[in-house]
């Protein structure tokens, strides 16, 4: 059963090509650090901190644009799998037709696109993930 989480912190520093994002368990106290590059980092953090809107649509808007236009609603995030220190994600998008449909994303852009809508998107972090992920912390 995936767990609800919440982006707790975005750490992002000019001296390491990685930036950090930490998940915290929504409804409990586990919180786990994932790596992510600065572009997407900066990108949520404006997103979080104000109500942003840029000029022109960055490629976390693109993504929302285009699923629109297809007729499709993003539902959610989900972090599902952890393997060699690598996080894999999907978004799920709901067609007009009813029919969920898992789009592969790297967490920290499935994550970027999330915080494009207000309220964010639920993320939630497979079980399996957030046990691997807290008990290496």
């Amino acid at each position: 059963m995936p767990v609800k989480m919440q982006l707790a912190r975005i750490i992002i520093s000019e001296l390491t090509e990685n930036q950090v994002i930490y998940l915290q368990e929504v409804d409990g106290d586990r919180e786990f650090p994932i790596l992510i590059g600065i572009f997407e980092a900066t990108n949520i953090d404006r997103r979080v901190k104000d109500d942003y809107e840029p000029p022109r649509p960055l490629t976390h808007d693109l993504v929302v644009n285009v699923a629109d236009a297809l007729g499709a609603k993003l539902e959610s995030v989900i972090i599902s799998e952890l393997n060699q220190s690598t996080y894999f994600a999907q978004l799920c998008l709901r067609k007009d037709s009813g029919e969920v449909i898992e789009i592969d994303s790297r967490p920290s852009d499935a994550i970027a696109v999330a915080v494009t809508f207000s309220p964010p998107l639920p993320i939630y972090v497979s079980e399996h993930v957030l046990e691997e992920a807290t008990s290496a912390i």
